[in-house]
């Protein structure tokens, strides 16, 4: 995930580490640079994530609200059913033996 643009030490047995004040700042510098961009990357893949993140929310909402009218719909069509039913049952007595055969059919 993150590059690897730390320099390599390319030291001899029994050689001593011996840097000037200037190698040690340009040093200093590559790597606050280095941790600088990956600082950056970091942030824009933290801010698309959000973004995602917002994304997926507004969705979730939307399904939610969906679900909850469909809810809404299909206990209104199951009192349409069942006041149907009561006043089928109610009406068919008054039919005539030929029309009660097929209105139970």
């Amino acid at each position: 995930m993150f590059p690897q643009g730390r320099h390599p030490t390319t030291m001899q047995p029994g050689q001593a580490f011996k840097f000037t004040v200037l190698e040690t700042c340009d040093r200093i510098k590559e790597e606050f640079q280095f941790l600088q961009a990956q600082y950056h990357s970091l942030k824009l893949e933290c801010e698309k994530l959000a973004g995602e993140k917002t994304e997926m929310q507004r969705h979730y909402v939307m399904y939610y609200e969906m679900s909850y009218g469909l809810n809404i719909e299909m206990h209104k069509q199951a009192e349409i059913v069942k006041r149907l039913t009561a006043i089928s049952t109610q009406v068919i007595p008054f039919l005539s033996p030929e029309h009660q055969q097929q209105v139970v059919q």
